[in-house]
């Protein structure tokens, strides 16, 4: 088992649009070496708070976004966006290996091609993102996140492009490659989230504000037709729906 990455806080977080606050006020402990999941209805700030957490947008007076050993967050996070970001000029095999190259490290090509094997991608690793469907691009961009190894993983609807079986697949995997880590995802999938989440929390308003936690019981992964899983399915689309 890797060493367990440290908790990420988030006190008095905050950002605004053209004088509008998305959220403000907001407390989030995102906890060590586990996946948190957050949910939400459509443009109510989910993504906002994983690029407040990365360092890629400011957050307002009084935001602290700190790890619980007293370091810095940004410089040390693996960002998966809802767009998969892909280089038209690069094949599957250098977009994996295009973090190791900017930092002018030794590129691990073995590990490069494990992974995208893993994914079932083997055969696309020469590929550019024009011959690649919207699913092989979206396990790309999934591979290249896994790649970094960083303590701290952020991921927007990581699994979206992909069919219902892959999925499960790509759960079952991110589960495994990033235990140890300290993960926040961001999903539309209820399910998802009860089968990834050690807490799942429900984001609604104007400003945001953050549910109850809904702590599923036992451990990550958890399976699909679990009476438990998908009693608290139920729960969280009626949180949704109550938006």
């Amino acid at each position: 088992m890797p060493v367990r990455a440290p908790a990420i806080r988030l006190t008095r977080a905050g950002v605004a649009f053209e004088g509008e606050a998305l959220f403000a006020g907001l407390d989030l402990e995102i906890a060590g070496g586990r996946w948190t999941c957050l949910l939400g209805p459509s443009g109510v700030g989910k993504s906002t708070v994983l690029r407040l957490v990365a360092g890629l947008v400011p957050g307002t007076s009084g935001t602290t976004v700190v790890a619980d050993d007293g370091t810095a967050v940004a410089g040390r996070v693996a960002f998966m966006a809802q767009q998969d970001l892909l280089l038209p000029w690069l094949d599957a095999r250098g977009t994996v290996l295009l973090g190791a190259r900017m930092r002018g490290e030794t590129p691990d090509r073995r590990r490069a091609d494990a992974l995208l094997a893993d994914l079932g991608l083997a055969a696309a690793a020469a590929q550019r993102p024009a011959a690649l469907s919207g699913g092989m691009r979206q396990r790309v961009a999934l591979a290249r996140t896994l790649m970094e190894d960083r303590p701290f993983v952020l991921m927007d609807e990581p699994f979206a492009a992909v069919d219902a079986v892959t999925r499960l697949k790509l759960q079952a995997l991110a589960a495994d490659r990033l235990a140890g880590r300290t993960v926040l995802l961001v999903t539309h999938d209820p399910l998802e989230a009860l089968r990834l989440g050690h807490r799942v929390l429900v984001m609604t308003g104007r400003p945001a504000t953050l549910s109850a936690p809904i702590d599923p019981p036992g451990p990550p992964l958890r399976a699909v037709d679990d009476p438990a899983v998908l009693a608290l399915q139920g729960e969280l689309l009626r949180r949704l729906a109550a938006d």
